[in-house]
């Protein structure tokens, strides 16, 4: 995998209903298609996203071949402490991108 993109506000107030995006670089190939060889590509998708707040999963999703490319994901949450809200992104190899930032709720 490459490079993951995150998008978090740096602050929020507490109870307030924020959005969170993730992007992760990876080509989510399903497979099915034929490579200049005229063998089928092996299947490397990215196969669960999650979420944790302050080290509680909040959000998490399972991802199958028809999802795109660089796949996406947003999803809102609700501030309540400050901390640490991390991802991880698990391809079909086992690999796992993370990445992680922090809120302030005040």
């Amino acid at each position: 995998m490459a490079r993951a993109l995150i998008n978090v506000p740096k602050t929020a107030r507490r109870g307030e209903i924020v959005e969170i995006r993730a992007m992760v670089a990876h080509s989510m190939e399903t497979g099915y298609r034929m490579g200049p060889n005229g063998v089928n590509m092996p299947r490397d998708i990215i196969r669960r996203f999650v979420c944790a707040y302050d080290g509680e999963e909040v959000f998490a999703a399972e991802l199958f071949p028809a999802m795109s490319a660089n796949p996406f994901i947003a999803f809102t949450l609700v501030a309540t402490t400050s901390g640490t809200i991390s991802f991880a992104w698990t391809d079909d190899a086992g690999e796992t991108q993370t990445a992680s930032a922090d809120i302030t709720v005040s």
